[in-house]
């Protein structure tokens, strides 16, 4: 559960579908055979995600080095092309992302259906996903062809501080995104409605008293013509500003659960964790296009001689792409790690401002059991890539002692 950022925020996490009706307010612990069957499933996608990872940093090194001077070169014959640097570049960026998804289509499929339906945990078609990673592709496409264009002028007008440039930019996007997220990106994805329910708005309602936090609205989200999980997440800013709960979620949680999961998200606001996001987002992308600048710089020198932001060659696209996700991947544990500690707050928020720590513990005993999650993975794999704590480190912190009420 977290607030939606803009720019680089914890994903919230799945919660899963059933009704403490049916299994009692203090949702038993994972069988053994449960526990086995979630850790195989943790495992094999974490060997997912590692390869996708792999084939990413290989494709890009390989584009980078090999692919991207003889793709512009060939652009630049093409009737139009030679001496628009803009339009190469977009063209450049098509092939490159477009060959992209193709290499990752067989592994992408297995790990977001197959895998998925293995475990009984998607309910899509082929049919569906297929058409879902082709949308998402192709909004990626423009918006990032969008992106690297505006990053191309940048660097072709302000000159060597252009990745000064860059961060304030990327800093007015990530707000401008973080508007618009909820009301135009998210329903290209799923049906999104208002959510008429006026005891469950008022439970909601008492519990953002005194803190501050005006939402737009409670929104339904149909996250079940996809999946078994649910979601609930706080999202946009301001005037966007928004509850959205998944269907799943409102079908299969007590008015109890759901409060605390809320509460949840009031905690990301009361510490003010998203602007405390948005700051080191920003510190982030300076360093990330500072170091993109030293090496690009050093590069076109061994490769041209010198070095003419005025006529920043285009081919170094494929590098740009390449130095930004390596940087990504290395800052990524330190930002999984202000993440976590943002969630444990946002926990003990929580936990103090419902007073319902059973709630609180059904809910996360349901997401481990339920959603196949391993409650305690390595401590490894959960410092480099989780931006959630452990679920079973999470019980434990509301087990220690009750709560006092906030």
């Amino acid at each position: 559960m977290s607030e939606t950022s803009p720019s680089a925020s914890p994903d919230p996490p799945e919660l899963s579908h059933s009704t403490p009706e049916q299994e009692g307010s203090d949702s038993p612990e994972m069988s053994a055979e449960e526990l086995a069957e979630a850790r195989e499933y943790g495992r094999r996608g974490l060997m997912c995600d590692l390869a996708d990872r792999v084939v990413d940093l290989v494709y890009l090194t390989l584009a980078a080095w090999f692919l991207a001077r003889p793709l512009d070169g060939w652009l630049a014959g093409l009737p139009g092309m030679e001496k628009n640097d803009s339009l190469r570049l977009v063209a450049l960026f098509a092939l490159v992302t477009g060959l992209h998804v193709l290499v990752s289509l067989p592994l992408s499929f297995y790990s977001g259906h197959l895998l998925e339906h293995q475990y009984g945990l998607s309910t899509q078609t082929v049919a569906g996903w297929l058409w879902r990673y082709a949308k998402r592709h192709l909004l990626g496409l423009a918006f990032g062809a969008l992106m690297f264009l505006g990053l191309y002028w940048l660097i072709w007008t302000t000159g060597a501080y252009w990745w000064l440039a860059a961060a304030g930019a990327f800093f007015v996007v990530s707000v401008v995104l973080g508007q618009l997220a909820p009301v135009l990106i998210m329903p290209l994805f799923y049906k999104i409605e208002p959510f008429e329910h006026p005891e469950l708005s008022a439970r909601l309602a008492r519990l953002a008293e005194g803190t501050g936090l005006s939402i737009e609205g409670i929104y339904r989200m149909a996250l079940s013509e996809e999946t078994v999980k649910a979601n609930a997440m706080l999202a946009g800013l301001g005037r966007t500003r928004r509850v959205i709960l998944g269907d799943t979620l409102l079908d299969g949680f007590a008015p109890e659960e759901l409060e605390v999961i809320f509460a949840h998200e009031i905690g990301h606001h009361v510490h003010r964790h998203l602007p405390k996001l948005l700051a080191i987002g920003l510190v982030y992308s300076l360093a990330g296009f500072w170091v993109c600048d030293r090496l690009l710089a050093a590069w076109v020198v061994h490769v041209d001689g010198r070095v003419d932001y005025a006529n920043f060659p285009v081919y170094t696209l494929p590098m740009v792409m390449l130095i930004l996700s390596i940087f990504t991947t290395l800052v990524e544990p330190f930002q999984n790690a202000l993440s976590r500690h943002f969630e444990r707050q946002s926990d003990r928020y929580a936990l103090a401002r419902t007073g319902s720590r059973e709630a609180y513990l059904s809910a996360f005993r349901k997401l481990a059991r339920l959603n196949k999650d391993d409650p305690n993975p390595h401590w490894l794999e959960v410092a480099l890539l989780h931006s959630h704590p452990p679920i079973a480190q999470r019980l434990a912190m509301a087990e220690m002692k009750p709560p006092p009420k906030g």
